[in-house]
């Protein structure tokens, strides 16, 4: 079935429930803070997926806006806060490799994987924030191993402008930042793919995609043909965010145990978020951003979770930085009321 097809067939399934939307009213839901689960900040200012070095300085910026003073005013314990090492390097200006960086790419995100498992067998719930998308590498493949050690399932939703699904023989750059979907679902460099010893980490029917609109030709057909659930800014537009994101927990299914949430801030219009490498205009506005992240929350799914390609470099005072911040403590369960 065709990536459209599918899309239609979910919107016009009058009888699909999740889990987001079978609470009755007045039904008690859990406070941030009443049983919530501790939160690992992973800090990974990783710049080598794309040839943009001001994506290093992202976790920074986060800590200026007061990640951690946030997420604990908000009921939260923060259990730690652990930094990832990136190696210094410009291999990004190999012009002769179809995929650029990946020795070093492959060093970082073992290091993210085992830093996000840990997290998840110590009972946290771990953030990582980047940093470049190449970082989902190793935070799927930390949740994956840990899902799958303990023999359970995981669905896996992708915010972003761009498809990320390219592979070696796909891509038009040779930059990773653009594969790192792709690497997930098994397809890929050898090595990336491999990591954690399995692949592939998460099956494309648990998977979607959310807010495309800057999608190269061959990742077209990769999203037809890998069996994804994708939903373009047209989705977005004609049926609204929220019922795109209640059909996106139907389509992983309401059996998983759990959902990890790669959020690409460059998902959201550049006028609202300019701090970031790769703009693409006609993207999601605040509220919409706010509104489905609040709405994954309320499926008490939300187990692990990137925000990633947040770009100082580009911003204008901190203000994409503030509202990353703002988006991961609405993924965390704040309301309004």
């Amino acid at each position: 079935m065709s990536a459209t097809k599918k899309v239609a067939k979910l919107a016009q399934d009058t009888k699909l429930k999740v889990k987001a939307t079978e609470k009755q009213p007045g039904a008690s839901r859990t406070q941030p803070g009443r049983n919530a689960r501790p939160v690992s900040l992973i800090y990974v200012p990783l710049f080598l997926g794309g040839s943009h070095r001001g994506a290093s300085m992202g976790p920074a910026a986060m800590r200026v806006a007061e990640l951690p003073e946030r997420i604990k005013a908000l009921g939260f314990r923060v259990a730690e806060e652990v930094d990832i090492d990136v190696p210094n390097s410009v291999c990004w200006w190999d012009n002769e490799s179809q995929s650029k960086c990946v020795p070093e790419i492959h060093q970082v995100s073992a290091a993210v994987a085992d830093a996000v498992e840990s997290a998840m067998e110590a009972g946290n719930l771990p953030i990582t924030i980047g940093g470049d998308h190449s970082l989902a590498i190793g935070s799927i493949a930390g949740a994956a191993s840990y899902y799958r050690r303990h023999e359970e399932t995981f669905g896996l939703i992708w915010f972003d402008a761009h498809g990320d699904i390219n592979t070696p023989d796909t891509t038009a750059s040779g930059n990773v930042h653009g594969m790192p979907f792709a690497v997930s679902l098994g397809l890929g460099d050898e090595k990336l793919v491999n990591l954690k010893g399995f692949s592939p980490k998460v099956p494309a029917k648990r998977s979607v995609l959310i807010g495309i609109r800057d999608v190269d030709p061959p990742e077209r057909d990769m999203i037809n043909q890998t069996g994804i659930t994708p939903f373009t800014m047209k989705e977005i537009d004609h049926l609204g965010l929220g019922r795109v994101t209640d059909m996106a927990l139907g389509a992983v299914g309401a059996d998983v145990n759990g959902i990890h949430v790669s959020f690409d801030i460059d998902v959201i219009d550049p006028d609202v978020a300019p701090g970031v490498s790769t703009s693409s205009r006609g993207g999601l506005s605040y509220r919409e951003s706010h509104l489905a992240l609040e709405l994954l929350a309320e499926s008490e799914l939300v187990r692990s979770i990137d925000i990633v390609e947040l770009n100082p470099a580009f911003d204008v005072r901190n203000k994409t930085a503030e509202l990353a911040v703002e988006l991961i403590l609405s993924a965390l369960g704040k309301r309004i009321l």
